[in-house]
Order: C-alpha cells, then sequence, then structure tokens
C-alpha cells in the first residue's frame, strides 16, 4: 500500500530530505562496520541540543561538524549555542518542543539542582537524565594581575592578606563563577576553602557566563574566576591575569561537563538517545587523539562555534599551559581527557560528589538521599547500551558504577559509600 500523504510537500522539503537520505547513505559507505545497521532505529531523526562556548563542549561540536550524529541515523540534530548556563537551564525547561532544548552541554550538577526543583522557576522539578560524562579536567582558577605579587598559585591561602586589605579599605572582593551550585562554583569554593578564605563570608560570590569572563576581569569586576577553557588561556594571552591553578590539580582525573537531556525526551526516544550516545562518545574518541588537536582547535575557533583564535584553544588542549605569572609547563598531564581514563562514563560515585559538595554549601539538604538521587537521574546503562551497540573495547568499559574513594590536593578523601564522613572532615561550610 502507497503512503497517504495530507498537506502540500514543497520542492525545498523533497530536495532536504533527499539530501538527508545522500548524506546517511554516503556516511553509511565510508563507515561501512559502523554500529548504525545493528542498533534500533531511532524514534526521530532529530533533537536540539544546546552548548556553551567552552571547549568541553567539543565533542557536540565534534559530532555535527564530522556527520557523527546523520551517521546514527540522528541527521536532523541541531547544536545551538547558548548565552549561559541561565539560558541552558531555561531553554531545557521549555523542551525542544516548545522552542527550547531537549538536552545540552551542561556543567554535572544542573540536571540535579533541575530535577529537584532547586534552580527553576516557582522550584517545580524538571526530571532530568544524565547521560555521559562530556571530558574530565582543564578548567581554571584565574587571578587579576593585581595579585601577581602575592605567589598565589595552588594555596589560596596566599591571598587571605591581599583580600583583607582590599576589605578594609572598603572595596568588595569578587570571586566570579558560572553558575549557583555548578562545577566552576564548587570548585573556587573548594579552593578558597582550602586555604582558609570563606567563600560565603570572606568574599562576594558572582555569576558571569564563560565567554564574557576575560572582559570582566580586563574592566576590574572580579578579582578572581573560575570557568573552563579557552577563556583561563585567553585571559593569559591578552596579559589581563595570571592562572593560579588548573582544577586537575586540585583533584587529578576530575569529572567536568555531561551530556544531560529532560528524562521525559529520553523515556519517549530511548534508541534516539543511544544514537546520540554513540555519535558523541564517537566524537570524543577523535577528541582525544592527540594528531587531531590542531584541525580540533581550528574548528572550535571558528565564528559559528566559539569565534576565537585557535591558539586560544590549543595550548592547554595539549597539555602545554602558560599559567601567565612567569610558570610555563610543557607537556603536562592535566589536559582535558574526553575517552582515556573513562572520561565519557557517568561514574555514580562522581554525581555523589558533587551532591555532597552542594550539600556543604546549602544548596541540598543535609538529609539528602544521595544515592537515591543519583539512581533517578543518572543513565549509566544507556551508555553501556550505547557502548556495546558502538563496539567499544571491554577495556574501556568500567566495570563498576563507582570509581570508588578519590584524593584530593589538600589530603580530603571521598567515599562514596560514606559521604556524610567527608562532608564532617571539612572545615568551613555553609552555616546549617
Amino acid at each position: 500500500m502507497k503512503p497517504t500523504f495530507t498537506g502540500n510537500i514543497s520542492r525545498r522539503g523533497i530536495l532536504k530530505t533527499t539530501a538527508t537520505a545522500a548524506l546517511i547513505t554516503a556516511i553509511r559507505s565510508a563507515f561501512p562496520s559502523g554500529a548504525f545497521a545493528a542498533a534500533a532505529a531511532p524514534e526521530v531523526t532529530g533533537a536540539k541540543l544546546g552548548y556553551i562556548a567552552l571547549t568541553d563542549a567539543a565533542p557536540l561540536v565534534v559530532a555535527a561538524e564530522k556527520g557523527l550524529f546523520a551517521k546514527y541515523g540522528m541527521p536532523d540534530v541541531e547544536v545551538a549555542k547558548q548565552a549561559s548556563w541561565g539560558a541552558t537551564r531555561d531553554n531545557l525547561v521549555l523542551g525542544g518542543a516548545s522552542n527550547g532544548i531537549d538536552g545540552a552541554h551542561i556543567l554535572t550538577p544542573m540536571p540535579y539542582l533541575m530535577h529537584t526543583g532547586k534552580v527553576t522557576q516557582n522550584n517545580v522539578p524538571v526530571p532530568m537524565a544524565i547521560l555521559a560524562r562530556l571530558n574530565l579536567d582543564s578548567q581554571g582558577i584565574s587571578v587579576a594581575k593585581d595579585y601577581a605579587d602575592t605567589g598565589v598559585e595552588l594555596d589560596s591561602s596566599k591571598l587571605k592578606a591581599a583580600f583583607e586589605k582590599k576589605k578594609a579599605e572598603g572595596k568588595e572582593i569578587k570571586a566570579a563563577m558560572t553558575f549557583p551550585g555548578g562545577t566552576h562554583d564548587l570548585w573556587i569554593r573548594y579552593w578558597l576553602a582550602a586555604g582558609g578564605i570563606d567563600p560565603d563570608k570572606d568574599v562576594s560570590t558572582i555569576v558571569v557566563p564563560p565567554p564574557q569572563m576575560v572582559a570582566n576581569m580586563k574592566v576590574g569586576n572580579m578579582d578572581v574566576f573560575c570557568v573552563g577553557e579557552p577563556w583561563n588561556e585567553q585571559l593569559v594571552n591578552q596579559g589581563i591575569g595570571f592562572t593560579a591553578c588548573t582544577t586537575g590539580e586540585l583533584w587529578k582525573g576530575h569529572p567536568e561537563k555531561a551530556l544531560g537531556m529532560r528524562a521525559d525526551w529520553v523515556e519517549k526516544n530511548p534508541n534516539a538517545a543511544k544514537a546520540i550516545l554513540m555519535a558523541v562518545m564517537e566524537a570524543q574518541q577523535w577528541c582525544d587523539s592527540m594528531d587531531n588537536k590542531q584541525e580540533m582547535s581550528a574548528i572550535l575557533g571558528k565564528r559559528q562555534w566559539f569565534n576565537v583564535p585557535p591558539k586560544d584553544v590549543l595550548g592547554r588542549l595539549k597539555g602545554d599551559i602558560n599559567y601567565g605569572n612567569g610558570r610555563v609547563a610543557q607537556g603536562t598531564d592535566l589536559q582535558m581527557k574526553f575517552w582515556k581514563d573513562g572520561a565519557s562514563y557517568p561514574f555514580q560515585s562522581h554525581d555523589s560528589w558533587f551532591l555532597a559538595e552542594n550539600i556543604r554549601w546549602g544548596k541540598f539538604a543535609p538529609d539528602t538521599d544521595i544515592k537515591a538521587l543519583v539512581s533517578q537521574v543518572n543513565r549509566e546503562d544507556l551508555w553501556r547500551e550505547a557502548a556495546k551497540e558502538l563496539g567499544v573495547a571491554a577495556a574501556d568499559i568500567p566495570a563498576s558504577k563507582s570509581r570508588g574513594r578519590e584524593t584530593f590536593f589538600d589530603g580530603k578523601v571521598f567515599d562514596p559509600e560514606n559521604p556524610s564522613a567527608y562532608l564532617d572532615s571539612l572545615s568551613i561550610k555553609a552555616a546549617s
């Protein structure tokens, strides 16, 4: 029986459909051993995914640029720039069907904050799902050049006297991050508190979108900030400030961004969700190759993506760090990881740490059932299914949902089986 069509089909629509079919055929021919044929067909051919201009959005950008979404049956995926993390949240609340977005490159704690209604209008929960981690390491804590003489690096206590002097003069100390309760907020809080600086009492934390960090420090709107790349490197390249430390120095191999999606979209389109996952996972493997860093920097630097000089992306992407205070480190292992070391796998133990830190700073109640909440949002089961269909080597699929105990630069240890012990060990925390 021939299909019956209603409405008018334009010549442009026919051409678009034909072009899409041709693209899928070409990609299947180019990757004859790809997993597309083995996987169940996606329920839809597209989704709207948001991203912020940060290097750790690279897997989404590369998947779009290299035709990987189309390879796995999702030729109509749109990867759309968001102005801020607040805009990302608002567009996720709307959803793709209401001119928002279905998923995003996102700060790992944000899906939990949205899922529980902590950061949504009228505190209305928006069920969310974390499908993958996008990267490990390579965020930075940067300081205005006015503080160069303090010698501050990993030890933030070297800023205490300078901060006290400025406050005595009636001036405000501003520490900028990108979203309350997000990763950058937690990194800068951890760093300050480890040096005896209370982020709730000794400084004022302010929210600044990542692409606006450098311009705001240039005009003196903040003293320190925490953000992802390429903005720390751009700050150094423009001679405006310096990097005190990278976040990998706080916690080696730490989780950072995630691929988050609305839970209702995932439940309605599980095969499409896996198709998106496979495209992103393949892109992560491409991004992780040192041979691709030059091309990757050129792609990200394009006007339609980040609109920055590729040199602002490339250095730290390779592990070459000019801190901007006389320290230059070449070939470090502090580069951003996209695939190796389990970078893509959404370890539930990692999500547990983010929740514990948000309990520490008052975003969640002390009696929050961390394990139960993680089990609601973290969809490592879908990651495993996608990995199997993609043909990921067994050695690259973690045996456990937990990476176990984690140790930080100041000697603190987080045991995901006993987060309360970790919280009890911290001397500075929000007032209960």
